[in-house]
């Protein structure tokens, strides 16, 4: 970059050297020079040296290159145009496809270093190496988990499930059931991965049964943690669990003790989301009602779910009343549904009763296109980043300091075997003093024998 010369010279700094512009070329607004052709060049003036002052000799093209060599020096140097700084050739742009930051017209008379293309390339990087993201679904059967699952993401996940009868749930234990599938989304993928909880809350006897979600959530940090400290870092697979949906009856007063403790147990470890089950089967005013309840619960019981993250002060009002709107709405009253109805000529994921029919993306009849929006448009980035910055690095510290204490308490054995090895006798010692003794006592015992003889 050395070598470039100047790119325009005025012409006070013709007048430094000695030299008057004899002639004025018309420019553009910009500072270029008016081309025949049609594109930009160097900036030039003809002049001729004052009469009687020495001859200056004419300066050499760009860096002592010849004319001939001017093209193919425009060619390598593409990025640093030789034409201007200030035209629209010699601004970056992105070769991803993405949008240019540098396309709008106040820019093109700007000169700029060209970093504002970061978030182009991090896109292409990020959307070359997919995404990742795992949600867990636990409450009791009947509660509809398995078919707001399949109405969130538009698949069949649970084809060939078996529902057992109530005999068998008597002494059901909770299972740990994960279903993996990829999904492809306008060039966007993401390898989605639910873990379902079948058999939780159906016992007769219930203490405890989230002991199996728990040990599940800190044996996929546990895995994370071991991945992350080994030798080879490269492909780690993330599959830590970034979101809880706790499904709440809506046949009580609140949450049940049940619900409480497991959600306390879990609270630490996994961004928990409670949700309203079956909100078709209550009434407006039942449903205000009841997320009052579990509110005020969460409140008192001291259950920490998931926090939505406050807007900035320079935020727009809008993103802040949506935000707001989201944080009034927890607990989300979700309706799902796996058939298709058809009313008024359209069809529609919904439910048909004598009384009319319930549309499942309606916004007036249940929170479900809130759910999705959150959880997949809008909180999905956050939701990992919590995950990892918070509930993961709290395991790892704690693993760390464990580790720490078993290291100390190690060296501490160490210490006090190493110094009872240098305070007691060795074991040679220990044998030759006995023998010793021995002797002694078979001396006495022959002189004995001599005087009774």
């Amino acid at each position: 970059m050395r070598d470039l010369p100047p790119i325009s010279q005025s012409a006070e700094h013709f007048q430094r050297l000695g030299l008057h512009e004899e002639e004025e070329t018309p420019t553009e607004p910009n500072g270029r020079l008016k081309s025949s052709s049609g594109t930009s060049s160097l900036p030039c003036s003809i002049y001729f040296p004052p009469t009687g002052s020495p001859t200056v000799p004419p300066r050499r093209n760009h860096a002592g290159l010849d004319p001939q060599f001017l093209p193919l020096r425009k060619q390598i140097v593409s990025q640093v145009s030789l034409e201007s700084p200030l035209s629209p050739a010699s601004l970056p742009r992105s070769p991803w496809g993405r949008p240019d930051p540098y396309d709008s017209p106040e820019d093109q008379d700007k000169e700029y270093v060209g970093f504002a293309t970061l978030p182009n390339q991090v896109h292409r990087k990020t959307v070359k190496k997919g995404f990742t993201f795992t949600v867990m679904v636990a409450g009791e059967s009947g509660l509809g988990k398995s078919t707001l699952i399949n109405s969130l993401f538009l698949t069949d996940l649970y084809k060939e499930r078996k529902v057992p009868n109530a005999e068998e749930r008597i002494g059901q234990t909770v299972d740990i059931v994960k279903h993996m599938i990829g999904i492809e989304e306008k060039g966007i993928k993401l390898r989605l991965t639910i873990i379902d909880t079948p058999g939780f809350g159906d016992a007769v006897n219930n203490i405890k049964s989230w002991k199996h979600i728990e040990d599940y959530i800190d044996q996929q940090f546990e895995q994370f943690f071991r991945d992350e400290s080994g030798l080879n870092r490269k492909n780690i697979q993330d599959n830590r669990v970034h979101c809880l949906l706790y499904f709440v009856s809506p046949f009580g007063h609140g949450l049940r003790p049940l619900d409480v403790e497991c959600m306390k147990a879990l609270h630490e470890k996994v961004n928990i989301i409670p949700l309203l089950a079956k909100a078709d089967s209550l009434t407006q005013a039942e449903i205000l009602k009841k997320k009052m309840k579990i509110r005020e619960d969460i409140r008192q019981f001291g259950v920490n779910i998931y926090q939505f993250p406050d807007c900035d002060s320079d935020e727009d009002e809008d993103l802040k009343t949506q935000e707001q709107f989201l944080k009034d709405s927890i607990p989300f009253a979700v309706i799902g549904s796996n058939i298709q109805v058809e009313s008024k000529g359209r069809k529609f994921r919904g439910r048909s009763y004598p009384w009319g029919v319930v549309e499942v993306e309606n916004p007036v009849h249940s929170d479900f296109l809130l759910l999705r929006n959150m959880l997949v448009r809008t909180h999905m980035q956050d939701l990992k980043d919590v995950t990892r910055e918070i509930h993961y690095e709290n395991y790892r510290a704690q693993c760390i300091q464990n580790m720490t204490r078993m290291m100390v308490l190690e060296r501490k054995r160490r210490w006090v075997e190493m110094k009872a090895e240098v305070e007691t006798p060795t074991t040679k010692e220990i044998s030759l003093s006995d023998l010793r003794k021995m002797q002694e006592v078979l001396e006495r015992i022959q002189e004995q024998i001599q005087q009774g003889q």
